[in-house]
């Protein structure tokens, strides 16, 4: 094995605060969100990371299902269908409706759209 040598000159020095741009931090800030917010943004980003999830989720931008049309399309079972939806719920990212018997899943809101179309149109760059 190689033993690895470091020069002192090759690693930056920490930053000392030596030159700090006063008005810039304060306007930044200012618009950063408090740390439940942020909290609660990463939470909500966990949930569309798991690519079930994101399926389901895109299903439903084009119409909203009863739970076994989402089983049937995704090539699921109902059981592990109705769990995701189940955290969809959760989060306020899907809502649901009851006509008789049947429950059909919808998006919950524009916002939710809004977050797939996004996401999609920025990996298709």
């Amino acid at each position: 094995m190689k033993d690895i040598n470091i020069n002192k000159n090759d690693i930056l020095p920490s930053c000392e605060y030596t030159h700090a741009h006063t008005e810039l931090l304060e306007r930044v800030n200012r618009s950063m969100p408090d740390t439940d917010s942020l909290y609660d943004l990463a939470e909500l980003f966990k949930i569309f990371g798991d690519s079930t999830r994101v399926r389901i989720l895109f299903v439903l931008l084009e119409s909203e299902m009863c739970v076994c049309d989402l089983a049937q399309i995704l090539g699921m079972t109902v059981s592990a269908i109705s769990h995701q939806l189940r955290v969809l719920k959760a989060a306020d990212l899907v809502r649901y409706r009851r006509d008789g018997k049947t429950v059909f899943y919808s998006l919950a809101d524009d916002h939710v759209k809004s977050i797939l179309s996004q996401g999609i149109e920025h990996i298709n760059e």
